[in-house]
């Protein structure tokens, strides 16, 4: 991986590809290791970049620095200007969602916007979050980040799609010697802050926003993808059914077509190149879509966006 020296600390990120640049960005209390079949899915059309949040994965987990996400959406806009990138998409998930968000507020090139289970408005840190921030020092131990990685996994997906290979992945930034104060740091500095006020400013967003959620989601429900769909007018909802938060593990084969094609039909728009057969599932206009493939009604396409087949 890639190193860059933020103000708070040393950010590891993977860069791969050629092409508008794709931002991909993970949440508590998982890694870039989240988007581990997105990243080459992407990189045929975009540089992909994919950073570990700073306090997370193999990022420097420093005991000064502020590790929210108003702090990291600092970080992460320090690296794109390091990277000299003049036009970027930005795709996050849960924690990165937020982060995403509020680069939106941030910065003037970002120019689509894929949101997947995020945090949103005054809706978060969720109830599982607050007992690990009240948990004491001295139960900041190996076991328990072990179990905070664990529960994360088992309560948020609906099945068990996660081989034992990718759980030790996730479980490899607190694997001892490792310390771990640095996981526990990050849960407290998930203070609920930063978000509500975008509300009011979301109704001005014009950039392409695509919205994906599980449907059955334990932490963050689907009133709140709801509600992002309501406030944002240029979002588009997607729903996925039998799913709960961790879409990019428990659903690629789905969300990874829809988000390629999304992108290449807002981000880069580009042309067609054949249509294979098969359902358009997201239909980009103000209205919630479960993804069933069974489900073969033609959507509505606003007239300035479009996405493809689930090829």
């Amino acid at each position: 991986m890639n190193r860059f020296e933020a103000s708070g600390g040393d950010i590891a990120y993977h860069d791969e590809g050629s092409g508008p640049a794709v931002v991909l960005l993970h949440g508590f209390p998982l890694s870039s290791y989240l988007w581990r079949g997105l990243r080459p899915a992407l990189a045929s059309r975009h540089r992909v970049i994919a950073p570990d949040l700073l306090g997370l994965g193999v990022s420097d987990k420093p005991a000064g620095a502020p590790l929210g996400i108003r702090a990291q959406a600092a970080y992460m806009s320090e690296l794109l200007t390091h990277l000299g990138l003049d036009r970027v998409a930005l795709v996050g998930h849960s924690t990165g969602g937020g982060v995403a968000q509020l680069l939106v507020e941030r910065r003037d090139d970002v120019e689509t916007l894929i949101l997947i289970d995020t945090i949103a408005f005054d809706r978060w840190p969720t109830e599982a979050i607050g007992e690990i921030q009240v948990l004491p020092a001295e139960r900041e131990t190996h076991e328990s980040a072990d179990l905070v990685v664990r529960s994360a996994l088992r309560l948020g997906t609906v099945e068990d799609q996660l081989t034992d290979d990718d759980v030790q992945a996730y479980l490899a930034p607190w694997t001892p010697p490792a310390p771990v104060d640095g996981l526990f740091r990050f849960a407290r500095a998930l203070d609920g802050i930063g978000l509500k006020q975008l509300e009011r400013s979301m109704a001005n967003w014009a950039l392409p926003t695509l919205i994906l959620w599980g449907e059955d989601d334990p932490f963050h429900t689907v009133d709140v993808a709801e509600r992002l769909n309501a406030a944002i007018p240029s979002s588009a909802l997607g729903l996925v059914p039998g799913c709960g938060h961790f879409l990019p593990d428990e659903a690629p084969e789905t969300i990874f077509p829809i988000i390629a094609e999304y992108l290449r039909a807002n981000y880069l728009r580009l042309p067609h190149g054949h249509r294979p057969p098969g359902p358009v599932l997201v239909p980009l206009e103000d209205h919630r879509l479960g993804m069933d493939e069974e489900d073969d009604a033609e959507p509505v396409v606003a007239e300035d966006q479009e996405v493809g087949p689930n090829a």
